[in-house]
């Protein structure tokens, strides 16, 4: 049963802005940007031949927060779905900012997985994610909110083909106290700069992995030929 990661480098929103900001005086010139700037407008960072691109979108149901967030990954489709969800992969725990994971459960094409992460270690992210393998889909949700000092989290990530690459987006609606500061601060720590590291580490971290199973295939290939009954040994 296939099983989902993506979302997983996301950290405790709540934990990560907490933790950077620096002081009042900084608190009042945040406050200030505000005003300046478009709570709509579009961030876009270089990825390869790509762009990056984060906007926030109106939030579900009248509540809380959300975003929309579009990047490229240098593998084509089958390559990064299988990237996706792969949670058997010890390349997982490569992101500075995930200490623990472990598959719960899997129920159909639903998968129950626990993460912790750096920022927040004393607390467990249970997550739920509905597998559509069939639209390249993945739909997930935050099960114990509460316990992770969030209102809700949940959203969905979408795969599509683009040649060798595979457009990935990813829209997420949540909420938590201090939520409305983290989405607009602008620097380490802030909305854009999770987002942009989460993404930045995936699209390195995937090419590992298409490197990992070029070689195992390359492997098995030389292995079939090994013990193929053609197969005429080593020169003499």
């Amino acid at each position: 049963m296939p099983r989902i990661l993506t979302y997983e480098y996301q950290f405790s929103l709540q934990e990560v802005f907490k933790k950077h900001i620096l002081s009042s005086l900084l608190l009042i010139a945040i406050v200030g940007l505000l005003h300046a700037g478009d709570l709509h407008a579009s961030t876009k960072r270089t990825s390869a031949d790509r762009k990056m691109t984060l906007e926030t979108i109106a939030p579900h149901a009248n509540t809380g927060y959300g975003y929309k967030l579009q990047y490229y990954i240098f593998a084509p489709i089958d390559i990064s779905w299988s990237f996706k969800t792969d949670f058997d992969s010890n390349l997982l725990l490569t992101s500075d900012e995930l200490i623990g994971h472990r598959l719960v459960k899997t129920v159909d094409n639903s998968v129950i997985t626990e993460n912790r992460y750096a920022t927040a270690p004393g607390l467990r992210f249970l997550w739920k994610t509905v597998v559509i393998e069939e639209q390249y889909r993945m739909e997930f949700e935050l099960l114990n909110p509460r316990e992770c000092r969030h209102d809700f989290h949940f959203g969905s990530i979408q795969l599509s083909p683009d040649g060798e690459f595979t457009k990935v987006t990813q829209i997420a609606y949540f909420d938590f106290t201090g939520a409305s500061l983290w989405v607009r601060y602008p620097w380490y720590g802030g909305m854009e700069d999770t987002l942009t590291q989460m993404v930045e580490w995936e699209q390195e971290t995937v090419l590992h992995y298409r490197k990992n199973l070029k070689l195992a295939k390359d492997r098995r290939e030389n292995e079939l030929d090994i013990n193929s009954p053609n197969h005429s040994g080593p020169a003499r």
